[in-house]
């Protein structure tokens, strides 16, 4: 079993959620509340009602748990498609099959649900909840106090089961955005490396190219997983007031039938935008983890 792997992804995982934090805060509320009508406007009137803080609500779930979850997509992944290298009788240095790659990142995204669903739902229910700042007019009386509070209530008032709400929504996000993730990323290694061979990004780092097929590994892996991004976040806040949904498919339904098939891409240019930077973040601390991991032993 490869444990650098599991390290660097922790670390990398870590620094991407202090990066895109705020964005993603800005596309959770875009996806759930149908008052926002753009990015800016939605912006403009968080910082308005909330303050600086509004765009940091719910970061310390999961810079903890992205951390623990990222640990084990990477891990999962290099496992995973380690066996497929072995049950291919390939030398150590010949390049995985893309079919292998694409195979092994859809493993990574789905068995890290587990430990990603309750900390995503307490992340999107603090995250959509209008909280006043000092000196605000609001007087409301925020739900939640914070992150343990939010877990604990849920819990509390929708059962453990309620903590992976959108669950079911999450994995069909991950495992296929992963998936693409991870096959993207090592193509265009690949295709830019200098000598044709993935695996040479790894060893001997070409910091340009790392950055480049990671914010670009990022976007196209949001391309795939952002409609089922817009249906978990709407059944991980259903609840919050009132129940509208009854499972997964009900909620597809009534969004569509709603607000049109466009309402399954909203956040979609968010998403993209936030993803380079953030992915590039990953990616660099992920390569730059295992390079001081391998020269260590």
């Amino acid at each position: 079993m490869q444990l650098a792997d599991f390290i660097a992804g922790s670390v990398g995982g870590a620094f991407g959620v202090a990066v895109g934090h705020p964005l993603d805060t800005v596309k959770v509320k875009m996806q759930t509340q149908r008052k926002f009508t753009g990015v800016w406007q939605c912006i403009r009137s968080t910082y308005r009602t909330e303050g600086m803080y509004g765009f940091y609500k719910g970061m310390s779930m999961p810079i903890t748990t992205v951390s623990v979850s990222s640990s084990v997509v990477f891990g999962t992944y290099r496992n995973v498609l380690q066996v497929f290298h072995q049950l291919s009788f390939k030398s150590a240095d010949a390049p995985s099959a893309k079919l292998h790659i694409f195979l092994s990142g859809l493993a990574g995204g789905i068995a890290q649900v587990s430990v990603m669903s309750p900390a995503d739902i307490v992340k999107v229910r603090l995250q959509c909840q209008t909280e006043p700042y000092e000196g605000s007019d609001l007087k409301a009386r925020p739900k939640y106090r914070g992150p343990m509070h939010c877990l604990f209530t849920i819990a509390r008032e929708e059962g453990v089961l309620g903590l992976y709400r959108g669950a079911g929504a999450l994995a069909l996000r991950d495992g296929p955005s992963f998936a693409t993730y991870f096959l993207v990323y090592n193509t265009v290694c690949e295709w830019l490396s200098p000598d044709n061979n993935s695996q040479a990004v790894g060893k001997k780092t070409d910091w340009k190219v790392v950055m480049f097929a990671g914010g670009l590994s990022g976007m196209c892996g949001w391309c795939i997983g952002t409609p089922m991004d817009v249906i978990k976040a709407r059944l991980q806040t259903d609840g919050m007031d009132k129940r509208r949904y009854r499972g997964l498919f009900h909620c597809v339904r009534e969004s569509v039938r709603i607000e049109g098939p466009g309402v399954l891409f909203k956040g979609l240019v968010l998403n993209c935008i936030r993803a380079f930077p953030v992915n590039m973040a990953v990616f660099v601390m992920y390569e730059l983890v295992l390079s001081l991991i391998r020269t260590e032993s």
